[in-house]
């Protein structure tokens, strides 16, 4: 009855937002080898969906995938971009327009209102998992890390929000450096292969990365090395904040 009472006073406050445009966050997580994606449960529901929300009138779309993200993360300065605007006429993918509503627990005159045809704009985010409090929002009540190989079927076209979002993070090496909020202040270069490999998915040969990496004058090779391990410990780098800025402005190629 409360929830039901929650969503009627969220139909009230949608004429404080855009009609029929709406915000969605692919907010991939990286630590330690390990790439997940952050994932919403509906109240009482065993039904997952991707972070979103509504525009406000006065509010630009980028300021307001922002403050999704943020409420969601808890972080606000971090790695944002808009890759995709989803508009299918028919934007469910894994189950229709009544089996959504059921799953919801919401009637069919009060349901239409919140899940009406929308034009979705797609943003996605890559931030160190390890630093985020996952919080729920209004119509949720888990929020949490899906490893990027076991996403369950989501509601509505998320899935293929994620999947595209993967696409275009990974086509994101080639032309933008990634690692600067990802990584310590100062890590080995191993580290930094590791991270492009589990974004990639693939191995990378060693020496060609490493000289690939410091071919674009974005890192500072530090004269102290990693203490502790087997092998002979590798130097320890920094980004050149200023110079890693400028490949993410300039979009230098990455990836020949």
């Amino acid at each position: 009855m409360e929830y039901k009472k929650e969503v009627i006073r969220f139909i009230d406050d949608l004429k404080n937002y855009l009609p029929h445009v709406s915000i969605d966050c692919t907010i991939f997580g990286f630590h330690d080898g390990q790439l997940k994606v952050l994932l919403l449960r509906w109240k009482e529901t065993n039904d997952w969906c991707l972070p979103g929300g509504r525009v406000y009138h006065n509010e630009n779309l980028d300021a307001a995938a922002h403050r999704s993200l943020q409420k969601r993360t808890g972080l606000s300065e971090i790695f944002l971009q808009q890759f995709h605007t989803f508009g299918d006429v028919i934007r469910y993918k894994n189950f229709s327009v009544q089996e959504t509503l059921t799953k919801l627990g919401l009637p069919i005159e009060v349901g239409m209102e919140i899940i009406s045809r929308d034009v979705s704009v797609g943003y996605y985010a890559l931030v160190e998992f390890a630093g985020v409090t996952p919080t729920p929002d209004f119509f949720t009540e888990e929020c949490r890390w899906w490893d990027i190989d076991q996403i369950p079927l989501l509601l509505f076209d998320h899935n293929d929000m994620i999947t595209l979002a993967l696409k275009t993070l990974r086509r994101q090496l080639s032309y933008q450096p990634i690692g600067y909020t990802l990584l310590p202040d100062k890590f080995t270069m191993p580290d930094l292969q590791q991270l492009y490999e589990t974004i990639l998915g693939q191995t990378l040969d060693r020496r060609n990365f490493q000289k690939r990496m410091l071919g674009y004058g974005i890192l500072e090779r530090l004269e102290e090395r990693k203490i502790g391990g087997a092998h002979k410990a590798p130097y320890l780098y920094r980004f050149n904040k200023e110079k890693y800025e400028k490949a993410l402005s300039d979009e230098i190629l990455f990836v020949g």
